[in-house]
């Protein structure tokens, strides 16, 4: 298995990932997606969106704003509930998530219970810790013109939250979706986008950061049909990390979470979880929501959610099962299943193998020498063409071709394509592969 520095390291290098706001320093929990990076994440986001709503006939996508009426917040439970544990060090005055700090704890962990572990401070290496204090991890925000220190009761009341979770767009956008489209039972909604969340101490690079993007789907079903329907949508969930995405088997595990650990929401909840370079860890969700959201929404708003059957007439709230990805989680998962070293002529490689329908370039074509205005003339004939065809194709006529080589393999692209002399005389092109090295002649005509 790949070590987590090694690829922070090549994705900095080779512009997938930087750090946030990096010319001033970073801030933490942030990141940025570079060039090749916003290809990778763009291709990961796409091929979950045509294997979930596109290929499908009973899925709808939505886009729901970031800022929503808190009163979303409110009946969904997450201004009461969505906090994570926090606990101070005394002699540093350091602030950590206690269960991210302690082994063989929960998130429901009390300030007993973490005592009782002996976990010595990161930071100074102590051990006086303060009580377990719930800290929720919304951001706020004020909407409007008025300030904070203008008038204190009139601001609270222009208090707005950047959403935790891309779910509750979807609830909300319930009903507009029932009354315009009038889908048929079972149905999804589905929706891709920023989520915001104040975590205690972001870590791991980009698996928890305090700005993700999340990839979710509501799938309602009439209330009797729901495991049927979640066992279905967990052999999906296999299907497409599997065989879409391309991670290992091996790597990834289930594990089913007990009901003092589940989401308030949530009465069965299956993590999917998956061997990254620093451990186990979630990678995508399946929980059962129950009608605990539309319930929320009905009593709140006064506005019924109930759905009429097509067939029956019968009248009741859809129960809801939600299968749930954050993208950045993925992003990290493929690139450590793709990361690889080995050894090419004595030399040390580092190659990225992504499965060909999520590299950032699907190509590469090098003229073997870039003085020879003939060659880089024919070159641009074969990359345009190549252009036209696949989109995603990159064009290297720097340093030797062993180098580009190299270079070509760090970033992932699976083909090399060199025009030589032997090129100008029967329009036969080198065609190099990435993980095999191995080099072919192929008619330009058949690339």
């Amino acid at each position: 298995m790949s070590k987590l520095e090694d690829i922070v390291s090549l994705c900095k290098r080779r512009g997938f990932v930087f750090p946030g706001s990096d010319v001033y320093g970073g801030f933490a929990g942030t990141w940025d997606f570079g060039p090749l990076g916003v290809i990778l994440k763009k291709n990961l986001m796409d091929a979950w969106w045509h294997y979930f709503v596109e290929e499908r006939d009973d899925m709808y996508g939505v886009d729901a704003a970031i800022l929503m009426n808190p009163r979303t917040w409110e009946a969904s439970g997450h201004t009461a509930t969505f906090a994570d544990p926090l606990v101070e060090c005394k002699e540093c005055k350091s602030r950590f998530r206690a269960d991210k700090i302690a082994d063989g704890i929960t998130e429901s962990v009390t300030t007993e219970e973490f005592l009782n572990t002996h976990t010595k401070c990161p930071v100074c290496g102590k051990e006086n810790w303060g009580p377990i204090r719930k800290f929720n991890m919304m951001f706020t925000t004020h909407v409007g013109a008025v300030l904070p220190d203008d008038d204190a009761e009139l601001a609270s009341k222009n208090i707005a939250y950047l959403r935790p979770e891309t779910a509750q767009g979807i609830f909300v956008n319930y009903k507009n979706v029932v009354d315009t489209i009038y889908p048929s039972l079972p149905f999804g909604i589905a929706q891709q986008g920023k989520a915001f969340r104040n975590e205690i101490s972001p870590r791991d690079f980009i698996l928890r950061d305090r700005e993700c993007s999340q990839m979710e789907i509501e799938y309602f079903v009439a209330p009797d049909t729901w495991e049927e329907n979640f066992e279905k949508m967990r052999g999906l969930q296999h299907d497409f990390l599997e065989k879409v995405v391309g991670l290992p088997a091996e790597s990834i595990h289930e594990y089913e979470v007990p009901a003092g650990d589940r989401a308030h929401y949530s009465k069965r909840t299956i993590d999917f979880m998956f061997d990254y370079p620093n451990g186990s860890e979630e990678l995508m969700g399946l929980a059962y929501r129950t009608v605990f959201d539309l319930n929320n929404i009905q009593r709140e708003s006064g506005k019924s959610m109930e759905y009429r059957d097509k067939q029956t007439g019968e009248t009741f709230v859809p129960h809801v099962i939600e299968p749930s990805v954050g993208v950045e989680r993925l992003f990290l998962a493929v690139l450590a299943s793709a990361y690889c070293e080995d050894e090419i002529d004595g030399n040390k490689r580092i190659v990225l193998k992504f499965p060909e329908n999520l590299a950032p370039y699907k190509y590469c074509v090098s003229p073997l020498l870039k003085n020879k205005p003939e060659l880089v003339e024919k070159a641009r004939v074969v990359y345009e063409q190549l252009k036209q065809k696949y989109t995603f194709v990159t064009w290297d006529d720097s340093g030797n071709i062993g180098k580009r080589y190299r270079k070509q393999d760090e970033i992932g692209t699976p083909k090399c394509v060199v025009i030589d002399f032997d090129t100008l005389d029967d329009d036969t092109v080198t065609v190099r592969d990435r993980d095999t090295t191995e080099q072919v002649r192929i008619e330009i005509a058949k690339l």
